[in-house]
């Protein structure tokens, strides 16, 4: 018999859609949210989408304190490419990313929201807390760095390349071997959907488009906490290189994960929790800090 009353059978997670102008074009997009408290804005991995969340939107230790927030970016998940997508290529570019962020908080008029990003979006955070450090209490980055090279190719539009099995097969190796099967399985299937060219679209941002290094200094932790951790496994970008961009930035803190590897959120969420609801407290405190 299901135990209802831990796992009930309707979860508190509501789905809603919006419409958001991006470089001057609307876009539909979908995010799910649930909670209370400080808005916690999450952003997911390249050429996945929100569902990687599903378990921190669960999470009763989260939701109590804070209104968590995933959404798709345009072009993944339930959020179609804009009207004429067919006519351009799609890359992300750092700027568009960051108008989209913008866009959704102030769709939603969601006030010094705490943003979250895992791997491309664990870098991006790091840029919205050096340009827009008055428009967020803190981010949290995971398997991000002042940069990250190697990701970009050409190969996933190749027609001789099943992308939807190939880019899931290399993305599922940077996961730790200890996170549970069921889990990493599921990273692969999510990633398995991703439309045509578009984990390569990402990956241009995160690999070509966005370098920090050498303007880490310019990042106020007082006005913007900043907490970045990434899996002892992770690969693409590895707990060194976060380290040494902690090293970079005063007042950042964050560090190594052990037993994690590039998606810590979705590949072995309990064990991430104990270094989420960490840096979540340290946040809120800061917040409750700044408002007396």
């Amino acid at each position: 018999m299901p135990d209802y009353e831990h796992n009930p059978y309707v979860e508190e997670v509501v789905g809603r859609y919006i419409t958001l102008s991006i470089d001057g074009v609307d876009n539909r997009v979908y995010f799910e949210e649930s909670g209370s408290g400080t808005p916690l804005v999450c952003l997911h991995t390249a050429g996945s989408d929100s569902r990687q969340y599903r378990h921190l939107l669960a999470d009763e230790a989260v939701t109590e304190r804070f209104r968590v927030l995933a959404f798709d970016l345009p072009w993944h998940g339930k959020s179609l490419p804009p009207a004429g997508w067919w006519e351009q290529e799609y890359l992300l570019t750092t700027d568009r990313y960051i108008e989209t962020v913008l866009a959704f908080c102030d769709r939603l008029e969601l006030e010094s929201p705490v943003v979250l990003g895992c791997s491309m979006a664990g870098s991006l955070v790091l840029e919205l807390a050096r340009t827009h450090a008055d428009r967020f209490t803190g981010v949290i980055g995971l398997s991000g760095a002042s940069t990250v090279k190697g990701r970009f190719h050409d190969w996933p539009l190749a027609p001789d390349v099943n992308s939807n099995q190939v880019v899931p097969s290399w993305v599922s190796g940077l996961m730790s071997p200890t996170s549970p099967e069921e889990s990493r399985r599921e990273v692969w299937w999510e990633y398995s959907q991703g439309g045509p060219g578009i984990y390569r679209g990402d990956t241009y941002f995160y690999s070509n488009d966005l370098d920090l290094r050498g303007k880490e200094h310019e990042i106020d932790t007082v006005k913007c906490s900043v907490h970045l951790l990434t899996g002892e496994y992770d690969y693409a970008c590895t707990a060194d290189e976060t380290e040494a961009t902690i090293a970079a930035i005063p007042g950042a803190t964050g560090g190594r994960m052990t037993d994690i590897g590039h998606f810590p959120v979705s590949e072995n969420y309990p064990k991430f929790r104990e270094y989420l609801l960490p840096a979540l407290r340290d946040i809120d405190s800061r917040r409750a800090d700044s408002t007396h």
